[in-house]
């Protein structure tokens, strides 16, 4: 098993109905195809992390990537996993602020890691950091993530 994750901007604002036929289709995609993960959203701003076999993950990304509805795709991970952080969730889906966008960016680009906002809410801490242990793994600290010590 193999996980992706992704960061990519709509060509448009995603309206809530534009989001539940989106998440629609990914969750019945997935649950035939094996797939887990998690969606966020933020005005315009997508991000995603699919896992399941690297045979379907990798031509998914690719056919995610080509897909119409987003631009500026970046692949921010790719590598094997021993266990799914999300085996429940067929395509989770959390619409996120811009703060919390900014936080999730910071910890798939360590290298461009803002200072977590005060006004981050309690959701969106939790999410980014249930995200960070998904890519990084459960044992490791923000810091370690952003290569900070190493």
């Amino acid at each position: 098993m193999n996980h992706i994750a992704y960061m990519s901007r709509a060509v448009r604002p995603l309206s809530d109905q534009d989001l539940q036929e989106l998440l629609a289709q990914c969750r019945r995609d997935n649950e035939r195809n094996n797939v887990t993960g998690i969606l966020f959203y933020s005005h315009g701003n997508i991000a995603q992390l699919i896992e399941g076999d690297s045979e379907v993950t990798r031509p998914l990304f690719e056919k995610i990537a080509l897909d119409g509805r987003h631009s500026n795709v970046v692949k921010l991970t790719d590598k094997p996993i021993t266990a799914r952080s999300f085996p429940d969730w067929s395509m989770a889906f959390h619409p996120i602020n811009p703060e919390g966008f900014g936080a999730l960016t910071g910890f798939f680009l360590p290298h461009k890691m803002p200072a977590t906002p005060d006004t981050l809410s309690i959701a969106d801490a939790l999410l980014v950091d249930l995200v960070r242990q998904a890519v990084f793994g459960a044992n490791t600290t923000a810091a370690e993530s952003a290569g900070v010590g190493s």
